[in-house]
């Protein structure tokens, strides 16, 4: 029933095609919105000049099975919209990575046209036309096709002439060009349009993400807005001047606004009945045309029968001569043609199950994404990362792996660089404990799946500060002591290690304590004291610093009036201390 109606359509699309070369100076690398409107002529109202171009597919054949009369919403009867009624046989739903294509597509021009209003079932329509959604949507994890999906050759064989225009690069044919990819356009269009959607650094027609963004670009040039059916009708016939294949579009437009289902990639339902199909070659690397064999049957040999031959008889006088009996003809029984021995088919391989990493869309930083920490510590924050799909749904099961990018001496446990963690149920990968190691300066932790190249890497920017000491001594040896309302003789000078080795850059505070007559220590309030830029007495200090060699010299200490021993604290970054006894005495 398919096949019968997609005849009538091509029949009666015969005049169309020919009204439509008269305006194939449409180009769609050129003027996409120059699109005829009723009456043949262009939205400016002149006649269109003389054929120079092409459309977006360069008017190449493309697929006019129609929806199933059933549909996941259907219309009240009568309602279907300019006599659009599905007659195709059942829809498999939209193969998962070309659905999650056409919908990224729709979020991006969300952004950059928000006032075209591209809807997603649109591009689903001409991705179901033009290649059966990337023929069933045989696409790798990266949404790109296999083997390239080519039109025919055209060349001018009952198709547009359109010279070579990107010498065989993306069509594989140096003399004319060929409609490319799951979106089908012609090389001097996608060089006008073509798009990098997933990221690789490359404008691919062959894959499904690029296509689909380089579609609806193209689709709302000019400023079209999408929601009028002018413009609407503008946009599908400017990807092919056809105006059964303007109908045949909408028809696949209405049915998925009213519902789809998202089907497995491979598993997708391929279209059988096509446009205009071709007769001749169409070159190499070309997808067959659909066609049914004529089997013409062997004919029937007839057999021929042989005249009698008389036999001749004595004479014998005055007796009548008696007729000779004639022979019979031989009978001779037809040879059966030979049985021709039935092919045997070739089993479909079952689609392949699509997995966490397959539907990877992107991994999203979780947390901070800055880390800081003293050397010879560890972070106290762990880089974590969250693996999403296209629609923003959290996957498990993803193998990340955490990798030490940059002139640092910071690891994971055991020392290592890289590390790989599978996604939660959650979706998220935490990174093992990083140890800062001893070199201060910044580096970056990079997450990302190497089996996904297209998916761009989180990265973590860290930060290695100055370090902290397991131990601080004094360097000199003599009594700390001064006379009332003197000063001390000598400064106090200390040293921070940390293992045995000076650390540069330890914060380091000082207090002058008092010990009270319970025993507990308290900041003094009487006793000795540093001067502040003013001369006044400050007994404690902050902000100090060990040099490169981890060693600081204290401010000089002075006595007022009070006597006794006192206590100077020093304490530095990360809680290690030193106490030293401060003595004022009588002369």
């Amino acid at each position: 029933m398919a096949a019968h109606i997609g005849r009538r359509l091509r029949k009666g699309a015969t005049t169309t095609a020919v009204a439509a070369a008269a305006v194939a100076a449409l180009s769609a690398s050129q003027a996409p919105g120059a699109t005829p409107i009723a009456g043949g002529q262009t939205a400016g109202g002149s006649t269109p000049p003389t054929p120079s171009g092409s459309t977006a597919t360069g008017d190449s054949p493309y697929y006019t099975d129609l929806p199933p009369l059933k549909s996941p919403n259907p219309l009240p009867p009568g309602s279907a919209p300019d006599g659009l009624l599905g007659t195709g046989p059942a829809e498999a739903g939209i193969p998962a990575t070309v659905l999650a294509a056409y919908k990224q597509a729709e979020q991006h021009l969300k952004t950059t046209k928000p006032g075209c209003n591209l809807p997603w079932q649109l591009l689903a329509g001409i991705g179901k036309v033009e290649s059966g959604q990337a023929r069933g949507g045989r696409v790798d994890a990266n949404g790109t096709t296999p083997s390239p999906i080519l039109g025919p050759v055209l060349n001018g064989n009952g198709f547009a002439n359109i010279t070579d225009t990107d010498n065989g690069a993306y069509d594989g044919d140096a003399r004319h060009d060929r409609a490319v990819g799951p979106m089908q356009f012609i090389p001097s269009t996608w060089a006008s349009w073509g798009q990098d959607a997933n990221g690789d650094g490359r404008k691919d027609p062959n894959n499904i993400f690029d296509a689909a963004q380089a579609a609806g670009m193209y689709l709302c040039a000019n400023n079209r807005d999408l929601a009028l059916k002018a413009d609407l009708d503008r946009a599908i016939l400017s990807y092919n001047q056809s105006r059964e294949y303007l109908r045949t579009v909408l028809s696949w437009f209405e049915f998925y606004k009213r519902g789809t289902h998202q089907v497995p990639d491979g598993s997708g339902v391929q279209p059988g009945d096509i446009s205009d199909p071709v007769t001749s070659p169409v070159g190499p690397g070309a997808d067959p045309v659909p066609s049914t064999p004529v089997t013409t049957p062997s004919p029937t040999p007839t057999p021929t029968p042989t005249p009698p031959t008389p036999t001749p008889t004595p004479s014998t006088p005055g007796a009548k001569p008696t007729p000779s009996k004639p022979s019979q003809p031989p009978t001779s029984k037809p040879t059966p043609p030979k049985p021709q021995p039935t092919p045997t088919p070739t089993p479909t391989p079952p689609p392949k199950p699509t997995t966490p990493l397959d539907r990877l869309h992107r991994l999203v930083v979780t947390g901070a994404g800055t880390l800081t920490a003293p050397a010879g510590t560890e972070f106290p924050v762990r880089p974590v990362v969250t693996a999403r799909d296209a629609w923003g749904k959290v996957l498990g099961g993803v193998p990340v792996r955490f990798e030490v990018i940059g002139d640092t001496d910071a690891s994971f446990p055991g020392g290592e660089t890289v590390v790989t963690v599978t996604t939660g149920a959650d979706g998220t990968a935490t990174a093992p404990v990083l140890d800062a190691g001893e070199r201060t300066g910044q580096f970056t932790v990079r997450a990302a799946v190497p089996q996904r190249p297209a998916v761009g890497p989180a990265d973590f920017a860290a930060t290695v500060t100055s370090g902290q000491a397991d131990a601080l001594v004094r360097t000199g040896d003599a009594a700390l002591s001064a006379a009332p309302e003197g000063e001390f003789a000598e400064q106090v000078t200390v040293k921070a290690t940390r293992k045995g080795a000076p650390v540069a850059g330890v914060a380091l505070t000082a207090t002058v304590l008092v010990k009270a007559a319970d025993g507990s220590l308290r900041p003094a309030e009487e006793g000795p004291f540093f001067k502040d830029g003013r001369g006044e007495p400050l007994r404690a200090l902050a902000g100090l610093k060990t040099d490169a060699d981890g060693v600081l010299q204290l401010p000089k200490l002075y006595a007022d009036g009070r006597t006794g021993t006192f206590l100077l604290s020093l304490t530095a970054q990360g809680g290690t201390t030193l106490t030293v006894e401060l003595h004022v005495t009588a002369a």
